[in-house]
């Protein structure tokens, strides 16, 4: 199916960056150093040589993990705190029609950076598109998880599921509809989050399915339930959804990703949509990386989403 041609959006196009140090949702310490990480890679002259007008607002406030107790489920409550803080900040800034990049920090700030944007568009009357890039599903809640580790959580807390207080963070409810959600480059999912996509009849794409179709074409569907019936398309890309060969820096590793071109060509055809409302970009782990390599393809990537061509 051929995409039909956009009008893209008009320059310049301003973003906010907005740090999220946390690494209470996952049991792999490092995660949060990642918005460090990628603020001293190439990510604002990179976004600022294409005319993009780059703020950055600093890191939400994230506790320190040693200094509470518990852990995995434990951590619910601080977690929601923190995704309330995020999500007020992402809606702020939808609102004044500027872009938040959400820079992680583990993939459970999602469930209140989305809900932020989904607030912001719900105030003008719209739903919110959502385009899930990750090598996991991030669907379970607290009573499947076999981990408890919430970064396995913010999809369900999205839809409306799970722990009530983080469920409800969005004005929009649930903040994301089944229909409106997409993923793509799975290929690591536990049982009962197979069960629950099915049952939501939610689209997934597989790593199968980008091996068989291409990515070209998955993507074409990806833009297409995405936009359908929204009033814009927010993008969470955990970078484990690229294979670990190409970025070994991440949180939770698996073989048989995206390659780096498949990668940069995705976010070429989301920002060729003109729909791209907010971005989180998360689960980099500089202790895991070599020379801030995985954190330089993630600024090449977000250059990519935010307008930079070949030619």
């Amino acid at each position: 199916m051929m995409r039909p041609l956009q009008t893209r959006p008009p320059c310049p196009v301003a973003v906010q960056l907005i740090g999220v140090p946390l690494d209470l949702g996952a049991s792999r310490r490092g995660v949060d150093m990642g918005p460090s990480a990628m603020r001293l890679s190439s990510l604002v002259p990179q976004l600022e040589r294409l005319g993009v007008r780059v703020t950055d607002t600093g890191n939400v406030a994230v506790p320190d993990r040693s200094t509470l107790l518990g852990g995995g489920n434990g951590f619910l409550d601080v977690i929601t705190e923190v995704c309330a803080d995020l999500a007020a900040r992402t809606a702020a800034a939808v609102r004044a029609g500027v872009r938040p990049l959400v820079l992680g920090g583990d993939h459970s700030l999602a469930a209140g950076s989305v809900a932020g944007t989904a607030t912001a568009l719900h105030e003008q009357h719209h739903r919110t598109g959502l385009i899930w890039l990750d090598a996991h599903a991030d669907i379970n809640t607290p009573a499947t998880s076999l981990s408890g580790n919430v970064h396995g959580m913010p999809v369900a807390h999205l839809l409306g599921h799970g722990h009530a207080p983080l469920a409800s963070l969005s004005s929009a409810v649930p903040a994301i509809r089944p229909e409106h959600l997409v993923y793509v480059g799975l290929r690591d999912l536990d049982d009962a989050e197979k069960a629950t996509i099915r049952a939501l009849g939610i689209r997934a794409f597989t790593m199968r399915d980008i091996d068989e179709r291409g990515l070209r074409a998955v993507m074409d569907d990806a833009v297409t339930i995405a936009t359908t019936g929204t009033g814009g398309v927010h993008l969470s890309c955990d970078v484990d959804w690229i294979d670990p060969q190409e970025a070994p820096g991440v949180g939770t590793p698996v073989r048989g990703g995206a390659t780096l071109r498949e990668a940069h060509l995705a976010m070429e055809i989301i920002h060729d949509t003109g729909a791209l409302v907010a971005m989180d970009l998360v689960e980099i782990n500089p202790i895991l990386d070599s020379r801030n390599a995985t954190a330089e393809l993630a600024a090449d990537l977000i250059a990519s989403a935010f307008g930079r061509h070949i030619l």
